[in-house]
């Protein structure tokens, strides 16, 4: 009897403990996804089907509340004007800077100084006689904008929030800014600054299309009708409001750039857009705001 037990235990294999906890683990997992599969209320919070979306009264209240608002100002601003929030004359502070290889209005200024002095310069705080401004749009409250704030800001090319466009700065130009301030920030862009912006984030309106600025053969083929044939030929137009400036800014795609705020700051810290002093007009610190999101 005893050859029996021993031969009877011999035939039989051991199997590791490893494997059967595996096991035990693979069939655990397959009871979970049989009993997920199973027809009920789960399938109403699958991951196919969107979040539900709850909006407190209070919401819909301070929504209506700020449009309201955005639009007396609006009628208030074209009947009126600005009157003393804006000054119709050229001001200038000392403003500390950090000097940056490239920036050729810093440098011309900061190179008569002495070394200890050299990062505090003087800037224009608006932009008054200047011939260009860059404007981005920095707000996009779409159930809180007035119709008449939505079109002033389509008829600047402004459609969408973090969009940057070059505009020639005169009376008719100013007064629309005037009008969509809170929702803009504008300036005076340096000559090193729109080089940058082409080179970084340039796209071109092709046949209605979005195509990369990535070489100068696309400028030569639909510009050289206006004597442009690179980059550099672009930035001087820009800058100099040549004779075909209108060209130059209807055949250059509105600028993507990216957040003055993270989304981590939004969320967390809870900062918005256009509402923390960082709207309007900028003058010459325009160089600073561009920086931060290229």
């Amino acid at each position: 009897s005893n050859n029996n037990e021993n031969s009877t235990t011999s035939s039989l294999q051991l199997i590791p403990e490893t494997v059967l906890k595996k096991k035990h683990d693979l069939d655990e997992m397959k009871m979970k996804r049989a009993a997920a599969a199973q027809p009920g209320n789960n399938k109403v919070f699958s991951r196919k089907t969107k979040a539900i979306k709850i909006i407190k009264p209070e919401k819909f209240l301070s929504r209506a509340t700020s449009r309201i608002n955005h639009e007396r100002r609006f009628k208030r601003v074209n009947k009126k004007g600005m009157q003393k929030r804006a000054s119709n004359s050229k001001v200038v502070e000392d403003q500390i800077v950090t000097v940056e290889e490239g920036d050729e209005r810093t440098l011309a200024v900061a190179e008569g100084e002495e070394e200890e002095d050299a990062t505090t310069i003087p800037r224009a705080s608006n932009s008054v006689g200047a011939n260009i401004v860059f404007a981005i749009r920095i707000r996009n409250e779409k159930r809180a904008i007035p119709a008449n704030v939505k079109r002033a800001l389509g008829r600047m090319r402004l459609r969408n929030v973090n969009e940057g466009v070059f505009l020639r700065y005169d009376e008719y130009t100013r007064k629309g800014l005037h009008l969509v301030e809170p929702w803009v920030v504008y300036g005076v862009p340096s000559k090193a600054t729109i080089t940058d912006l082409l080179k970084r984030r340039g796209h071109l309106k092709i046949d209605t299309q979005r195509v990369p600025l990535t070489d100068n053969t696309l400028i030569e083929e639909h510009m050289s009708d206006y004597n442009m044939l690179c980059v550099e030929d672009i930035v001087h137009e820009l800058h100099s409001i040549g004779e075909y400036f209108g060209q130059v800014s209807t055949f250059l795609w509105p600028f993507r750039l990216a957040a003055f705020s993270s989304k981590f700051q939004k969320r967390v810290l809870n900062m918005k857009d256009g509402q923390r002093g960082d709207y309007g007009d900028v003058g010459e610190s325009m160089d600073d705001m561009i920086r931060k999101v290229l």
